[in-house]
């Protein structure tokens, strides 16, 4: 299979973590996940996209960015949590049934964040129109911007399938702001969509009241955005409400921002939550998108590594993710 080319600035480096053994019984992530690079495997059969049986193999970038979060006055060294994700990864055993690689990071300096966003997507389109899976690490939530224009680049839309947006989140991120940060991601979407001639399908699971203003709540309803809160996210509530955003879309791009859980379970993001979704909802989400067949692409953001404890959102990152790729 072909390895397209894409830009990092970062090359992708080496994993650590716990050994147990050279086989495949021992093997942990650190031990599975390889360097991506171009080279050629002769006599491969094409890469599966979105909807086969096979799982296309999964590629790891990070997008390390605290310019959004800075923008929007908020509590910034999620930069950093590419790295810390990736760390925690490593020592979890290995049960995947994907080739999974890691192309290294696109990095922010200063506060040049929309050029990151369009180097971010430029690498995105490309891993996409080759068949892969792109799993970018944020970042603040700034990275869904980066994503978007990645994947409204793609062949995917290009060739008109209609690709749903799922933020699991407890803002909509929906700020009408002068200046583009981590809180204007969708309504950033939602007029590129408008100006291309589309309208942005876009839903969230764990929308807390207390922190979205009226006007946030007014433009989601103008937007036709559906949400569901934090109060009403039963297992059962939020697996429906899934199942019908996903019966509506041929493809999905999934993004979770950490602060939808609860801050005993997630301390480390740059808004911690008072209330939150409890764990295993967001879990069995993601077990949901995984197994519809429908996830074109995906990426975690808000891992603010400095307000961590005990590596405690790090360690749910990874975990989630697993549960994406398994």
């Amino acid at each position: 299979m072909a390895f397209p080319m894409i830009t990092v600035d970062v090359p992708p480096q080496p994993w650590t973590g716990r050994f147990d053994g050279e086989g495949p019984e021992h093997r942990r992530w650190w031990q599975a996940v390889t360097p991506y690079g171009p080279r050629t495997l002769p006599g491969t059969d094409p890469v599966p996209h979105p909807g086969t049986h096979h799982p296309r193999p999964a590629v790891i970038l990070g997008f390390g960015s605290d310019a959004g979060v800075r923008r929007n006055k908020g509590r910034t060294g999620a930069a950093a949590a590419p790295a810390a994700i990736r760390a925690a990864l490593g020592p979890l055993a290995f049960h995947l049934d994907r080739e999974v690689h890691d192309a290294g990071d696109v990095t922010v300096a200063g506060d040049a964040l929309e050029a990151g966003q369009a180097r971010a997507g430029l690498a995105i389109t490309g891993l996409l129109d080759a068949g892969r899976l792109p799993v970018v690490l944020g970042g603040g939530h700034e990275t869904a911007f980066a994503s978007y224009l990645g994947v409204a680049g793609s062949l995917a839309v290009r060739e008109g399938l209609r690709v749903g947006v799922l933020n699991l989140d407890a803002h909509f991120d929906l700020r009408d702001e002068p200046v583009p940060g981590s809180g204007t991601p969708f309504l950033q979407m939602a007029r590129a969509e408008a100006a291309a001639g589309r309208e942005l399908k876009y839903a969230v699971v764990g929308i807390s009241e207390p922190n979205n203003t009226r006007a946030l709540f007014r433009t989601a309803d103008d937007l036709g955005v559906d949400y569901l809160l934090d109060e009403d996210c039963s297992a059962e509530a939020s697996g429906a409400f899934v199942a019908a955003f996903l019966a509506q879309v041929d493809a999905l791009y999934l993004t979770i921002d950490l602060d939808v859980l609860p801050a005993s379970v997630a301390p480390g993001v740059s808004a911690p939550a008072a209330y939150g979704v409890p764990l295993p909802v967001i879990n069995a989400v993601c077990r949901q998108v995984a197994v519809s067949g429908k996830l074109l692409h995906l990426d975690i953001a808000e891992l603010n590594p400095e307000y961590d404890v005990d590596g405690r959102t790090a360690k749910v990152a990874a975990r989630l993710l697993n549960t994406l790729l398994g």
